[in-house]
């Protein structure tokens, strides 16, 4: 449960970093530039933290498949951004993508679960 907390505060980390990206004005402006700096430092720093209890794969699928589809929409409200049909078919495929990664996860846990308490019984 830790671990998704890191991960829930790495993304939410990566999306004001990526925003104040837009607002360095190509890290020509200080005080946004430094923003960058940290929030992606706090955003990897978290990460890696959360890798201690989730698995590198699910963990890399959903920060950065929510992150890409939050920014998407970050992009779409703050920034003026137009949302098209792709856009929007891209970012259900994302989340697609998440929740068959966690299922498959899921799935692999109860197989080694059941595979353990199979050997222990013999």
């Amino acid at each position: 449960m830790k671990g998704y907390l890191f991960l829930s505060i790495s993304i939410i980390s990566e999306l004001v970093a990526t925003s104040l990206l837009k607002l360095s004005d190509g890290m020509s402006i200080l005080l946004p530039s430094v923003g960058v700096a940290v929030g992606y430092g706090l955003a990897f720093y978290l990460l890696s933290l959360s890798l201690k209890t989730i698995p590198l794969s699910l963990a890399y699928a959903i920060w950065s498949g929510v992150g890409t589809a939050l920014t998407a929409l970050i992009g779409v409200v703050f920034w003026g951004e137009v949302l098209t049909v792709l856009m929007l078919v891209g970012i259900v495929f994302i989340i697609g993508g998440v929740v068959l990664l966690n299922s498959s996860t899921e799935t692999e846990e109860v197989s080694e679960d059941v595979n353990t308490m199979a050997t222990l019984s013999k």
